[in-house]
């Protein structure tokens, strides 16, 4: 390669423009679109030996990296206009053997959302054949749009519902959507759509196929137009939400404060007349305690879960060894959480909160007499979720004490993410002055249980802060 195609730059401005010019046209090029430019490459562009660029950034003293990295940053800001448009919209409508579920992709006829569109063409799979969809025959809609049956087509019947009012219905929904500017309208012949339909084969009545795959189409293309759903969104509704079909809603412990109410009276019955009268709240979490536990075994999750499905529920076992097995035990019987004994070795905390992480459950250790909470924590190499400042129930009652070590432990390791629990003589005062201390989850057992008016004292708790407040009794309404 001959160095005399450029000549050498006299000045370090000159430099830097040559630099940044080759690493333009390095970064635009085809097959480099998606690499970080580098100094063989940039050099290669300006058709100079790599170690003659690098003797002039060395003697002009010019930083590669900076350069590169700069531009590169201001080509990507609009990289949007060139790259290919790739949307994904989803939506249910409707209700019985008729609804509709509609799953669709948008985009350009030259890039990957095109490219499946012609594999879809062209590639027929028996029961599950693609179809174009149109208003009626020899009219289909502007984006043209692939209509491709999620249930597998077994007879004449169910072909002529996907033929029929499903397919006129994504046609006009996509026709109304161009209209009604939905779809830009100087884009129906660069886009096209890939529309997965849902029809069950005892769906009988033509005009709810028609309607409900109508309203879903729509809402999906105007849901893919708007990329719905935003990231706030989903954080927000992803512990509250429950899918229709699964019938019940798995919570997340992300939005602290909450109420632990521990159920350690050993009586299965007593345990579910005290759930049947807590309020709703998405703030309280069940712990199936230590004597009920080992009365029934971790199979009375199960049982409490009769009257109380959609709730946090924490398994007491009070692991001291082989954490592991009992973590796999308490998973089994569909526990949200685990508890270990912070006196447990570290071996078996590790291996109890590895487990637990691995399992996708809660590790919890109790650090119930364990004089330096702070030393056991150091010792550990596998972090736990939850830490319970506990105090025991056959000590000093009334008053917690030791609140200032919820601070201590958070300083302590400022890079880990975890909530602390605090129990132990949890009355409303003591839990006031925990949450100002910074605790996140209040553990009560017989203020609750043991209470002539159950709601009434959990509504003690729920009351201390307008945010767990917020979530009592919730009257909830369908909006997107």
């Amino acid at each position: 390669m001959s160095d005399t195609d450029i000549k050498k730059p006299e000045t370090r401005e000159e430099l830097i423009k040559i630099v940044t010019e080759a690493i333009k046209k390095e970064t635009e090029a085809k097959d480099s679109r998606h690499k970080k430019p580098t100094i063989s490459g940039t050099a290669k562009t300006l058709n100079i030996h790599r170690d003659t660029l690098y003797t002039w950034l060395k003697e002009f003293d010019v930083d590669f990296k900076q350069i590169s990295d700069g531009l590169t940053t201001a080509l990507s800001s609009n990289v949007g206009d060139s790259e290919s448009v790739y949307l994904i919209g989803e939506a249910l409508v409707g209700e019985g053997n008729e609804v509709a579920h509609i799953d669709l992709l948008l985009g350009d006829k030259n890039g990957p959302v095109g490219e499946a569109f012609a594999s879809g063409m062209s590639n027929l799979s028996a029961g599950h054949t693609p179809l174009l969809a149109v208003i009626r025959p020899n009219l289909p809609p502007k984006p043209h749009t692939l209509l491709v049956p999620k249930v597998t087509v077994k007879n004449m019947e169910d072909t002529g519902k996907i033929f029929g009012p499903a397919q006129a219905a994504v046609a006009k929904a996509v026709a109304d959507s161009v209209e009604e500017g939905i779809i830009p309208a100087d884009k129906v012949d660069d886009w096209v759509i890939i529309c997965s339909v849902f029809i069950h084969p005892q769906a009988s009545d033509y005009r709810r196929i028609y309607q409900y795959n109508y309203g879903a189409t729509k809402l999906a293309l105007q849901r893919a137009l708007k990329k719905y759903p935003s990231l706030e969104k989903i954080n927000y509704d992803k512990d509250r939400a429950k899918h229709p079909i699964m019938g019940f809603k798995v919570p997340r412990l992300w939005r602290p404060p909450y109420l632990q109410i521990s159920l350690d009276n050993p009586s299965l019955e007593n345990a579910k007349k005290v759930i049947q009268q807590l309020p709703g709240s998405d703030r309280i979490i069940i712990e199936a305690g230590t004597p009920l536990i080992k009365r029934y075994g971790t199979r009375v999750i199960g049982d409490l879960r009769q009257v109380a499905k959609d709730t946090f529920m924490v398994a007491d076992l009070k692991t001291l060894d082989v954490g592991k097995v009992e973590v796999d035990i308490a998973y089994e019987d569909t526990a949200d959480a685990v508890v270990a004994a912070g006196l447990a070795p570290p071996e078996t905390l590790d291996a109890f909160v590895h487990e637990a992480k691995r399992l996708g459950i809660y590790a919890v250790v109790d650090m119930l007499n364990v004089d330096d909470v702070l030393g056991k924590l150091q010792s550990l190499k596998e972090f736990p979720d939850i830490v319970i400042l506990h105090r025991g129930i056959d000590q000093e009652s009334g008053r917690t004490c030791g609140l200032e070590r919820i601070q201590m432990i958070r300083q302590a390791f400022p890079d880990k993410k975890f909530l602390i629990a605090v129990a132990g003589g949890i009355v409303p005062e003591t839990a006031k002055e925990a949450l100002e201390q910074g605790a996140d989850i209040l553990v009560v057992g017989r203020y609750v249980t043991q209470s002539k008016d159950i709601e009434r004292a959990v509504r003690d708790f729920l009351e201390l802060t307008p945010s767990m407040r917020e979530d009592i009794d919730l009257f909830r309404v369908h909006t997107e």
